[in-house]
């Protein structure tokens, strides 16, 4: 069972709001952090996901998931048009949120 316990902006670039995060969201009980797919499938996706990341995980020993919902479709033909998932270091972000087409598609 998942249950939400609270959620949360970065606050915009740089991500100001981010070091208060770990604090309040440990507060509130939380076990994992899910960020949104939105920092993922952001033209571009955000430069700072990873130091978000990293520094959440470092300083608050909390588990940092990448993706909220499934991409859909029509991120997925952009970004594959434009080339920006083409790294290697994409395919571990993009796991969890990289379904099959019927499933992108319901979320276009």
């Amino acid at each position: 069972m998942v249950e939400l316990v609270g959620y949360t902006t970065c606050g915009g670039c740089p991500g100001g709001n981010i070091e208060y995060t770990g604090d309040e969201m440990i507060k509130n009980g939380v076990e994992v952090i899910h960020f949104a797919t939105g920092f993922l499938v952001g033209y571009p996706p955000c430069p700072y996901m990873d130091t978000f990341k990293n520094l959440l995980e470092n300083r608050f020993g909390i588990k940092v998931v990448w993706g909220t919902h499934p991409i859909p479709q029509k991120y997925l033909d952009l970004h594959t048009k434009l080339g920006t998932w083409g790294g290697p270091e994409w395919k571990e972000k993009l796991k969890l949120v990289m379904t099959d087409e019927a499933t992108r598609l319901k979320y276009n």
